[in-house]
């Protein structure tokens, strides 16, 4: 009876655990939207392995960037991962007034928030937001952006 109640218990903690790891892989809900890409500016795109980003933002984000100033609230920065030549998924940064306050303090990145797109520009609920936050924290003297040197360098056509 005892193992019995032992297994009964192991098979429910195991799972469990199950549960609680497949929630910290989905995607949490965030504000960033998916914006239209065609209306974006490429500035950059990086190539790691077989892997192939196009990033892209608002005239406006490079210009302000450019001029030493904040990058504005309702600015999308788009990165789109290619793989095979094909869209594989869509990664977003959209920032908004206090947006930041979604979060507790030590996860804020300023008013900036994530998400993840599948190529048909559903929601990608496989993804943790939360992870990407937290890299982007290490770029807070460059407003969260791996790529803002090449922002500031771009030049316009």
């Amino acid at each position: 009876m005892r193992s019995l109640i032992g297994g009964v218990g192991g098979a429910v903690l195991s799972g469990l655990a199950v549960i609680l790891v497949g929630m910290q892989v989905q995607a949490e809900p965030t504000r960033a939207t998916m914006p239209d890409i065609d209306k974006l500016i490429h500035y950059t795109t990086v190539t790691r392995g077989e892997v192939t980003e196009h990033i892209m933002t608002t005239r406006e984000a490079i210009e302000a960037v450019k001029r030493g100033e904040p990058i504005p609230n309702g600015t999308h920065v788009a990165l789109v991962d290619y793989r095979d030549g094909k869209v594989f998924r869509t990664f977003i940064m959209e920032k908004g007034e206090n947006w930041g306050q979604d979060y507790p303090e030590n996860r804020r990145t300023a008013d900036w928030q994530f998400q993840w797109f599948k190529p048909d520009g559903t929601i990608n609920e496989a993804e943790n937001t939360a992870r990407c936050q937290s890299c982007h924290m290490s770029r807070a003297d460059r407003d969260f952006l791996y790529t803002f040197n090449e922002m500031r360098r771009f030049e316009f056509k």
